[in-house]
Parts: C-alpha cells; sequence; structure tokens
C-alpha cells in the first residue's frame, strides 16, 4: 500500500491508510475509555456526521477517529487498497 492511500470511513471522509493502527467496535468499556481520555486530550477526530459511532480507528500519532461505518466494511476498503497497490 502506498503511504499516500487514502482509505474512506464513510460520509466523504478520508484517513491515510498507512496511519491506521487498529479499526475497533467502540462498545466496549476500554474503548469508551479510550475516546473519553481522547476528547480530553483534543485528540479524537468526529467523522460520523450525527450518526451512530459504529467503528474507532486509532491512529498512529495518538488520534483517535470515530466513524459511523462498521469495522468490517473499513477493513474490506482498507484491504481492496492494499490489493490495488500490489497491481502497480
Amino acid at each position: 500500500m502506498s503511504s499516500r492511500t487514502l482509505l474512506n470511513i464513510g460520509y466523504g471522509n478520508l484517513v491515510m491508510a498507512s496511519r491506521v493502527i487498529a479499526i475497533v467496535v467502540p462498545s466496549a468499556a476500554p474503548m469508551k475509555r479510550l475516546r473519553d481520555e481522547a476528547g480530553k486530550r483534543g485528540k479524537l477526530v468526529d467523522s460520523t456526521q450525527g450518526r451512530r459511532t459504529r467503528s474507532i480507528l486509532i491512529m498512529d500519532d495518538d488520534h483517535i477517529i470515530l466513524s459511523a461505518i462498521n469495522p468490517e466494511t473499513i477493513a474490506a476498503r482498507f484491504t481492496q487498497e492494499d490489493l490495488k497497490g500490489d497491481d502497480r
């Protein structure tokens, strides 16, 4: 995957694919704490466009990004971009 590949996380929002460490579900208590702590530190980015949070992206620069797209969907997009990069 190219270091400049953008990953669509829903509703017109894009992130650098190479910066994503993990894509997790928001329902577990540790993820709720992670979200709250990121908000207090000013490292929380809400890209849900007012919709329900379905996944949390953990970035390599300590930012936490909320998305309204399911983790499986984002992971599939991530994998598709990876496969496209292999064809080049």
